[in-house]
């Protein structure tokens, strides 16, 4: 079976699985050609090791039962996306309002800033320009369409 045919299939799964828990949403698969499927939950709650657990064993018992891998010759990873993984989904941009990120536009150029609000569109950041007495807070509008990346700044 063609590696595009098995995302779709496994995506289809995946899914089903999500539709009990309309909290918990695919933000990425991916298939290796060793069969190593990787995929990232998010939730608008945040995303539980527990959580994770109970999706890669049902995940894992309908791959085996579904015969998309002869011989069962696959590998499952079910987690959330880390701070190392760039925010993909409209919904996760939403989620991350009110939180310091970092974004690179498709023109090289880097604003790291307070994500304050979201639209279908565009996304408004606060960003601090200057110092001391001269420091001043700034609002900025970015298109998605300018945005190549997205992350989010772990906070000390």
């Amino acid at each position: 079976m063609a590696p595009d045919t098995q995302l779709q299939v496994i995506e289809q799964l995946i899914n089903r699985m999500l539709e009990d828990n309309p909290d918990y949403f695919l933000v990425e698969l991916r298939l290796k050609p060793t069969n190593n499927i990787k995929v990232f939950l998010d939730s608008d709650s945040g995303v539980s090791i527990d959580q994770c657990v109970k999706y890669n064993r049902l995940l894992y018992k309908q791959l085996e039962e579904s015969g998309l891998f002869p011989g069962g010759d696959f590998s499952l990873e079910v987690s959330s996306p880390g701070l190392d993984e760039p925010l993909k989904l409209l919904r996760q941009y939403r989620k991350n309002a009110g939180r310091k990120v970092e974004l690179i536009l498709k023109t090289g150029e880097s604003h790291i800033g307070k994500l304050l609000s979201v639209a279908d569109d565009s996304l408004v950041l606060e960003e601090t320009r200057g110092k001391n007495k001269k420091k001043e807070l700034v609002q900025l509008q970015f298109p998605f369409d300018n945005i190549k990346t997205a992350k989010i700044q772990a906070e000390i």
